[in-house]
């Protein structure tokens, strides 16, 4: 007796993983703008692209980022290698960047050293408006060359044009300083004494921050911390006369630019390797910013290089873009085509893989339905597709080595050699 055949189960995969998503060939256009404004502002003002590795080892984020910050106690995403090598998939840019630039010698080149960077970082944390677990960030960062508070400016400069070339309006440029390693002790000892009789209310984290890094507690998110912070002591009354001079010079800049900024005088980002300036960009409506960043001089040396002055900043591409979306703004629309290429016939199928080659080296952009075969399909296409001109090639045309070009407002059409169809078209569209 035969058995009946075993019955095929249907496996149903899995969607991207928790915060993690697809970019669609709709929203690529978008991205292309973005790139887009990003090379072009990288260039003018003269930042050199960089590229590190996805994968970095953990002491890098430990070291680097700061043992007490969310990213390196909460949000990596460890990599588990054959090896047993300690990797991570990389949560920011920064300090991949201070790793090469100590690792391939780049204090040789001429300083400071300007650098750009473009791609995804991953967090492991809530996915929300504004934050994924894979996202992609643009990054500017300054390197060497003196302590000077115009390479800050420079950095903010190349962040707040990146976004104005988007067409994004309403813009915040915060900024505030974090003192230095002389003047910082004494602000984080004020900031202790504030909180002391308030440590009760303050969230599970901020209790275990006060002890280890009290200037966290301002950058807390939770409500009741948010409240609490708004007596908080300000760093301003704190720091040392070479910290208020070299802000003071910061204001100076700004003078000579038409870009205006807001001082937030709790404004400290969450990496613990800022010193010095640091700064945000928000915008109106949105809880998020947009990007930010500030001054690392002792990022360099304490992860093995010689003492250097640096300064960068990061922005969030997935934040740019879902501005741009809600606000309607920087749509870009893909290039129509300049001709339509309709066929007849499959010799004339065939055939049309060459024609649009020659097409190409014209840099004569061209659509086709080659997939379909209806004369009527095809032309509906190119209504569509907005090609002011139509080529019509069927196997006559083939055999004679000739094409017919079509206008496709008045419907006039000539036959014209395909030697010179380059030369036929580009007269039409003229």
């Amino acid at each position: 007796m035969s058995k009946k055949p075993a019955k095929k189960v249907k496996v149903q995969l899995a969607g991207a993983p928790k915060g993690m998503h697809d970019i669609l060939p709709q929203d690529q256009p978008l991205w292309e703008k973005v790139r887009k404004a990003t090379r072009e502002i990288s260039d003018f003002y003269n930042f050199h692209r960089i590229d590190t590795p996805i994968v970095e080892h953990i002491e890098l984020f430990e070291r680097a980022t700061g043992q007490e910050t969310d990213i390196v106690q909460k949000q990596m995403f460890n990599i588990a290698s054959r090896g047993n090598d300690r990797l991570v998939l990389r949560p920011e840019g920064t300090p991949g960047v201070v790793r090469a630039y100590i690792q391939n010698g780049l204090s040789h080149m001429g300083q400071p050293l300007k650098l750009y960077y473009e791609g995804p970082m991953f967090r492991y944390e809530q996915p929300q408006a504004g934050r994924f677990r894979q996202f992609h960030q643009i990054g500017f960062e300054v390197m060497g060359g003196e302590d000077d508070s115009l390479y800050d400016i420079q950095v903010m400069q190349a962040c707040y044009r990146l976004i104005e070339e988007l067409k994004i309006k309403n813009t915040t440029l915060k900024i505030n300083t974090l003192g230095c390693k002389n003047c910082r002790p004494v602000y984080k000892k004020k900031l202790q004494e504030y909180y002391k009789n308030k440590e009760k209310d303050l969230c599970v984290d901020c209790k275990r921050r006060l002890a280890t890094n009290p200037l966290r507690l301002l950058d807390c998110k939770e409500e009741k911390c948010v409240e609490m912070k708004k007596d908080a002591p300000v760093i301003l009354d704190h720091l040392c006369a070479s910290c208020t001079k070299s802000f003071k010079g910061l204001l100076e800049y700004f003078e000579e630019l038409d870009i205006p900024y807001l001082p937030d005088h709790y404004l400290v980002r969450g990496l613990d390797y800022y010193t010095g300036v640091v700064f945000e960009i928000t915008t109106e409506g949105f809880d998020f910013a947009l990007g930010g960043g500030g001054r690392y001089n002792d990022l360099v040396e304490q992860m093995g290089g010689r003492k250097t002055s640096a300064v960068g900043a990061s922005l969030g591409v997935e934040r740019l873009i879902e501005v741009m979306k809600a606000r309607e703004i920087g749509e870009a629309i893909k290039p129509k085509p300049r001709v339509f290429l309709i066929h007849v016939g499959d010799i004339a199928r065939k055939r049309s893989l060459g024609i649009i080659e020659r097409l190409r080296q014209a840099n004569i952009r061209v659509k086709e339905s080659l997939g379909k075969d209806s004369l009527k399909a095809q032309f509906r296409n190119a209504d569509r597709a907005g090609a002011p001109l139509a080529l019509i090639f069927g196997q006559k045309e083939a055999f004679e080595e000739n094409i017919i070009i079509r206008d496709m407002v008045t419907g006039a059409q000539e036959t014209v050699p395909l030697a010179k169809m380059a030369e036929a078209i580009r007269r039409r569209l003229k």
